[in-house]
């Protein structure tokens, strides 16, 4: 027997971040990636009976093809779940330091959620162009990216926190929306995590935005506009 796949041109999304690859990825290329990628996460949850978890989610298992269009890659962790969403047996850790879920790693009961988290964590390194952990530069310590951005994100100015390599060519208002839709989705707490469905429409709508040419230009005032989840699932915006 013998599997055929897609031949993925472009490499992995973890290319482009790492800058392995020079060619600078737009805005609005970010956000269809990550949409993509999303769409790939739901699929399975959602579209599969009973719903797989990836367990694995990180950019290098982000594929990317010649029309830069994003696939998700690597089953080799996957697991099926029971269909209320949950797996009540202990189940052995998997998945990359970094992007594994907490709670998961914990208590050692696997649910979509966990691809939730894991999935919020590359879409910070997304919107940010930095490492899912770095070394702090006075206590030699490991900083994860969550941190780093919940400390940026009290202060209120977007600037800091998206890729720098990026400049003024991206839309303030869909950047602060997807930091909190990401940090949402890493939240410690699995309840307080929003569903990959609920995390594609409001992807989908960012992309719609770019591609009108919504609100170009960073403006540090600038603030999301979440309608299309329940209010208490996302931070509010400031």
């Amino acid at each position: 027997m013998a599997l055929i796949y897609e031949f993925m041109a472009n490499g992995t999304l973890g290319d482009y971040l790492s800058g392995k690859k020079s060619y600078v990825l737009s805005w609005e290329e970010r956000l269809q990636i990550s949409l993509d990628a999303a769409q790939g996460l739901e699929y399975l949850h959602n579209g599969c009976k009973p719903p797989i978890v990836q367990r694995d989610v990180k950019p290098t298992n982000i594929l990317i093809n010649e029309k830069l269009q994003a696939k998700i890659a690597d089953f080799g962790l996957s697991k099926s779940v029971a269909l209320d969403g949950t797996n009540h047996d202990t189940t052995t850790v998997a998945g990359t330091i970094g992007y594994l879920d907490p709670e998961y790693q914990s208590m050692q009961q696997l649910s979509e959620k966990s691809d939730v988290y894991s999935f919020g964590v590359v879409l910070l390194e997304v919107v940010t162009g930095q490492p899912v952990i770095l070394r702090s530069r006075t206590t030699a310590e490991n900083i994860h990216i969550t941190d780093r951005v919940e400390l940026l994100l009290s202060t209120g100015d977007i600037n800091g926190i998206v890729d720098p390599k990026l400049g003024e060519r991206f839309d303030a208002g869909a950047a602060w929306k997807i930091t909190e839709v990401a940090m949402a989705c890493a939240s410690c707490s699995s309840k307080n995590r929003p569903t990959m469905s609920q995390v594609v429409t409001e992807l989908k709508e960012s992309v719609s935005r770019a591609r009108d040419g919504g609100g170009s230009g960073a403006s540090s005032v600038a603030e999301p506009a979440m309608t299309h989840v329940d209010s208490g699932m996302f931070p509010q915006a400031r």
